[in-house]
């Protein structure tokens, strides 16, 4: 074998064993997805799709949407179970769960609020949603189930359901969406919040304009309230924009992941 013959046989290997060696890329972080009242974890099902092609880990929570600080807590041992940075996501209700559950844990990295509330310390889901003109909710919830002990649960009615929840979800799916639905109990919406990790923690905002759940203006108010990073407002949206526009939810998602 020649010297230039040697040389260049040398170089490719130690090229190869460069590479081979080379430092690996940054895990991306772990999306946790928290649902809302009158949903579950299915809702976020478009959105999970796209993250998991995008290569994201994502854990969707089951919320018990029995109290804010007992969610927060069910929330937060999943966050501590998971090793590395966290994206945490909340939908409606479910950013009061996030706001608290994110509180003090080191590996979350972003909060990402999808329709959904950030309370101040002292005040209440229900009492942000009455803040601004707009939310048809009360008229639209059944008559409250009794529950052992004292509380009820919430629903809506399912006739009501499509209009007030997914109006631009297909009729057929948001019935049965309403059939499907979780209810939220009363002391869960009363109850006043004593964490705001939205304070301290980055956060990226998405709502549809014509939400009936919560006032978009609430919505506006809290994102500015919360000097989010990022605003996205979705025309003629739903309350449930991640079922309708998942595209955007997902995209927002990613963007907070890959943010500073």
């Amino acid at each position: 074998m020649s010297k230039k013959v040697l040389a260049l046989s040398v170089a490719f290997a130690l090229t190869g064993l460069g590479a081979a060696h080379a430092a690996p890329l940054p895990a991306k972080p772990t999306v946790v997805l928290v649902h809302g009242a009158f949903a579950d974890s299915s809702s976020w099902d478009g959105v999970v799709a796209d993250l998991k092609r995008d290569g994201y880990p994502v854990v969707s929570a089951a919320n018990p949407l029995r109290g804010a600080a007992s969610d927060a807590a069910a929330v937060r041992t999943v966050i501590n179970s998971i090793p590395g940075p966290v994206v945490l996501v909340g939908h409606s209700y479910g950013g009061t769960v996030i706001s608290a559950a994110a509180d003090g844990a080191a590996n979350v990295k972003a909060l990402v609020y999808v329709a959904a509330f950030a309370p101040e310390v002292g005040e209440s889901t229900f009492e942000l949603s009455g803040k601004f003109p707009g939310s048809t909710l009360p008229a639209a919830l059944d008559k409250p189930v009794d529950l052992p002990g004292g509380g009820h649960d919430l629903y809506i009615r399912q006739d009501k359901f499509p209009a007030q929840f997914a109006a631009d979800v297909p009729l057929a799916k948001a019935r049965l969406m309403a059939i499907a639905q979780r209810p939220l109990t009363d002391a869960a919406g009363g109850e006043k919040a004593v964490s705001t990790a939205w304070k301290t923690i980055p956060s990226w905002w998405v709502y549809g304009g014509a939400d009936r759940n919560i006032p978009p203006a609430a919505m506006a108010f809290m994102a500015q309230r919360a000097h989010a990073r990022q605003v996205v407002t979705v025309p003629g949206a739903s309350h449930v924009v991640m079922i309708s526009h998942p595209h955007a939810v997902s995209a927002l998602i990613e963007t907070a992941a890959k943010a500073q």
